[in-house]
């Protein structure tokens, strides 16, 4: 790998890594959906701009087969795990959500694996069953090193409630992962993109417009620029890196960003002065040996397209 595709994937993993501790802030000012309906309409306005200058095609008039797919990955992709990010971080510290996501590429095996039956790992049912057990004992052990003995039964219901929020949104990452890879081949990936948070942005402007609204005279220049950097940054320039990246290295190589993002969320999580023990440094070097295991010999797809 050279030293630019290198320094790529690395601004790349950083830039969805500190995602997570964006939504956090962004969430002090804007109700959750608001947060992920900002998010969507940001980057696909960037992505617009991309799209236009570069005069790439877009998909215009889609078949209506097509259409309902782009539809279906709009809401799995971009909707429901932008809106449950922004929910259970709520309740649970960002480094934290960086760490359960990191069980995204294996929904996605289970889910490839359920699909499409001719799929037979036969060989690497081992390393997988290893890889999936100890990927999530890294999750649980992280998860329960904030439970502490004197927190009321509401703190630990919250706790509760925002890991499985954010494994909803993980789970939905691996639903929308394994219908992009069979459905969208040889379509132009950036149209794709941009059309996705497009759509995404339409699924979720009804329910912003019915939902809490933000309240104008409490938002925050910091969450205004959480809301600027999570658009453009972590839904626009990430899909331009993301996908860059494919057209010049392997898949595999790229897929190596899925073993970054929890370390990067321990990173953000420590300089935005969360409270991180040891079990989550541990956890997070048991979840990522699992995914380099998982992945050794079944190679599922490990990075969706956020």
């Amino acid at each position: 790998m050279k030293t630019t595709h290198l320094l790529q994937l690395l601004l790349l993993s950083a830039i969805w890594g500190v995602s997570f501790l964006l939504i956090r802030i962004a969430g002090d000012s804007f109700p959750p959906i608001w947060v992920a309906l900002l998010r969507c309409s940001s980057g696909a306005v960037l992505l617009w701009v991309v799209l236009l200058a570069g005069r790439r095609p877009f998909p215009r008039r889609p078949p209506r087969r097509l259409l309902l797919w782009l539809l279906f990955v709009a809401l799995f992709n971009n909707a429901i795990p932008f809106s449950c990010f922004a929910f259970g971080e709520r309740t649970i510290p960002s480094s934290t959500a960086a760490v359960v996501n990191a069980t995204t590429p294996i929904w996605t095996l289970l889910i490839t694996m359920l699909v499409h039956r001719g799929y037979n790992p036969i060989h690497a049912t081992g390393r997988m069953v290893a890889g999936v057990l100890l990927s999530f004992a890294g999750v649980v052990m992280v998860v329960m090193g904030h439970v502490t003995p004197g927190e009321s039964a509401v703190e630990r219901q919250g706790l509760v409630l925002g890991v499985a929020l954010v494994v909803c949104a993980s789970l939905s990452y691996g639903i929308a992962t394994v219908a992009a890879k069979s459905r969208f081949k040889g379509l132009d990936p950036i149209g794709i993109a941009t059309a996705q948070l497009t759509l995404a942005s339409l699924w979720l402007i009804p329910v912003a417009l019915a939902g809490q609204h933000p309240v104008m005279a409490r938002v925050s220049i910091a969450s205004i620029a959480a809301i600027a950097t999570l658009g453009l940054a972590g839904s626009g320039i990430a899909y331009i890196l993301y996908f860059n990246l494919l057209g010049q290295i392997s898949a595999t190589q790229v897929a190596a960003v899925t073993y970054l993002l929890p370390i990067w969320g321990l990173f953000w999580g420590l300089l935005a002065h969360e409270a991180i023990g040891w079990t989550a440094y541990a956890g997070v070097a048991i979840v990522v040996c699992g995914l380099v295991l998982l992945n050794w010999k079944a190679k599922a797809p490990a990075s969706n397209l956020r």
